[in-house]
């Protein structure tokens, strides 16, 4: 990756063949149903913020880093992507992603179990970030302007 755009492509990509049904502003209420788009900046805890208070209440947070990252008063499910990652830190990471390049599950399958943690979690189940407290210094409102 050489710059921001490429990283926004590859989240862009990430949607799949779903339809964009809406586009909000910065913590607006998210009224659609499907694939929607929020106008955040890059920095996770600034954009997840944004996402609460626009009415999400489960986050699913991709790492290829391992940023540890919590996001009260919302439980984030943190999901890596390569496996090397979730082995050194297994503590605070709640899915493997990386299983479906090395073949070990298909993309159906890591959906299914993806989906169904996100079912369990809203049910009350505790992710690795909560059962380690993480998220206290994570809801950070966006400050207009450049954020570092």
């Amino acid at each position: 990756m050489t710059t921001i755009l490429e990283k926004s492509l590859g989240a862009v990509a990430k949607g799949g063949r779903s339809p964009l049904t809406a586009v909000y502003n910065y913590a607006e209420r998210v009224t659609e149903h499907g694939l929607v788009f929020m106008d955040t900046p890059g920095y996770d805890p600034v954009s997840a913020t944004g996402q609460v208070a626009g009415g999400a209440n489960v986050i699913a947070f991709t790492t290829g880093r391992g940023s540890c990252f919590g996001c009260r008063p919302a439980p984030s499910i943190k999901l890596t992507s390569n496996t090397a990652l979730y082995r050194a830190m297994e503590e605070d990471m709640d899915i493997d992603c990386g299983v479906i390049a090395s073949g070990e599950a298909s993309i159906a399958e890591l959906g299914r179990r993806i989906f169904d943690l996100i079912i369990d979690t809203a049910s009350g189940q505790k992710t690795k970030s909560e059962l380690f407290g993480y998220g206290d210094n994570e809801f950070v409102p966006w400050h207009l302007g450049a954020t570092l």
